[in-house]
Protein backbone atom coordinates (compact mmCIF):
# COMPACT_ATOMS: atom_id res chain seq x y z
CA UNK A 1 0.00 0.00 0.00
CA UNK A 2 1.28 3.57 -1.22
CA UNK A 3 0.52 6.51 1.45
CA UNK A 4 -0.28 9.73 -0.29
CA UNK A 5 2.29 12.62 0.86
CA UNK A 6 1.28 14.64 -1.77
CA UNK A 7 -1.92 16.46 -0.10
CA UNK A 8 0.13 18.63 2.75
CA UNK A 9 3.38 19.55 1.67
CA UNK A 10 4.80 16.10 2.11
CA UNK A 11 2.97 15.31 5.43
CA UNK A 12 0.50 13.40 6.37
CA UNK A 13 -1.08 13.76 9.72
CA UNK A 14 -0.99 10.49 12.48
CA UNK A 15 -3.68 10.35 15.59
CA UNK A 16 -1.93 8.30 17.81
CA UNK A 17 -4.38 6.19 20.21
CA UNK A 18 -3.15 4.19 23.32
CA UNK A 19 -3.42 0.55 22.34
CA UNK A 20 -5.17 -0.57 25.42
CA UNK A 21 -7.97 2.20 25.88
CA UNK A 22 -8.17 3.51 22.66
CA UNK A 23 -8.15 7.14 24.13
CA UNK A 24 -6.28 9.62 21.07
CA UNK A 25 -3.07 10.57 23.19
CA UNK A 26 -1.87 13.34 20.41
CA UNK A 27 -1.69 14.25 16.97
CA UNK A 28 1.38 14.28 14.90
CA UNK A 29 2.64 15.03 11.46
CA UNK A 30 4.82 12.19 9.38
CA UNK A 31 6.62 12.68 6.04
CA UNK A 32 7.89 10.15 4.40
CA UNK A 33 11.42 9.57 6.15
CA UNK A 34 9.23 9.99 9.58
CA UNK A 35 7.60 6.86 8.98
CA UNK A 36 10.05 4.55 7.62
CA UNK A 37 11.90 5.63 10.55
CA UNK A 38 8.23 4.34 12.98
CA UNK A 39 8.37 1.13 10.64
CA UNK A 40 12.54 0.75 11.64
CA UNK A 41 12.29 1.23 15.17
CA UNK A 42 8.92 0.63 16.26
CA UNK A 43 8.59 3.71 17.72
CA UNK A 44 6.31 6.31 16.82
CA UNK A 45 8.65 9.37 15.41
CA UNK A 46 7.82 12.39 13.52
CA UNK A 47 8.36 15.30 11.42
CA UNK A 48 8.40 18.60 13.72
CA UNK A 49 6.79 21.55 11.64
CA UNK A 50 8.24 24.52 14.24
CA UNK A 51 11.66 22.53 14.36
CA UNK A 52 11.64 21.64 10.94
CA UNK A 53 13.45 17.71 11.77
CA UNK A 54 12.42 14.14 12.47
CA UNK A 55 11.53 13.43 16.34
CA UNK A 56 10.62 10.48 17.89
CA UNK A 57 8.35 10.81 20.74
CA UNK A 58 9.86 10.68 23.94
CA UNK A 59 13.86 10.99 22.79
CA UNK A 60 14.25 13.75 25.71
CA UNK A 61 11.10 12.67 27.84
CA UNK A 62 11.43 8.73 27.71
CA UNK A 63 7.78 8.69 27.32
CA UNK A 64 8.29 6.77 23.91
CA UNK A 65 5.39 5.20 22.12
CA UNK A 66 5.84 2.07 21.18
CA UNK A 67 3.63 1.30 17.60
CA UNK A 68 1.66 -1.84 18.21
CA UNK A 69 -0.84 -1.39 14.99
CA UNK A 70 -0.99 0.90 12.13
CA UNK A 71 -3.97 1.56 10.47
CA UNK A 72 -4.52 4.02 7.49
CA UNK A 73 -7.45 5.50 6.01
CA UNK A 74 -9.38 5.22 2.58
CA UNK A 75 -7.97 8.25 1.10
CA UNK A 76 -4.34 6.24 2.12
CA UNK A 77 -3.57 10.45 3.59
CA UNK A 78 -3.97 9.75 7.17
CA UNK A 79 -2.31 7.00 10.09
CA UNK A 80 -3.96 5.83 13.32
CA UNK A 81 -0.93 4.62 15.39
CA UNK A 82 -1.93 2.16 18.32
CA UNK A 83 0.89 2.62 20.64
CA UNK A 84 1.89 1.60 24.08
CA UNK A 85 3.01 4.76 25.87
CA UNK A 86 6.06 4.29 27.77
CA UNK A 87 7.98 6.05 30.61
CA UNK A 88 5.61 7.68 32.41
CA UNK A 89 2.72 7.26 30.13
CA UNK A 90 2.53 11.01 29.58
CA UNK A 91 2.22 11.54 26.18
CA UNK A 92 1.13 15.66 25.94
CA UNK A 93 4.28 18.14 26.25
CA UNK A 94 2.59 19.38 29.16
CA UNK A 95 2.87 16.75 31.45
CA UNK A 96 -0.84 15.59 30.83
CA UNK A 97 -1.42 11.93 29.74
CA UNK A 98 -3.31 13.05 26.61
CA UNK A 99 -3.01 16.39 24.44
CA UNK A 100 -6.86 16.51 24.40
CA UNK A 101 -7.45 17.29 28.08
CA UNK A 102 -9.41 20.39 27.94
CA UNK A 103 -13.43 20.65 26.66
CA UNK A 104 -13.91 22.86 23.30
CA UNK A 105 -16.75 25.20 25.16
Amino acid sequence: MKIDFSKLDGLIPAVIQDADTLEVLMVGFMNEEALEKTKQTGFATFWSRTRNKLWMKGETSGNQLKVVETLVDCDEDTLVLKCKPLGDGVACHTGERTCFYRKFE
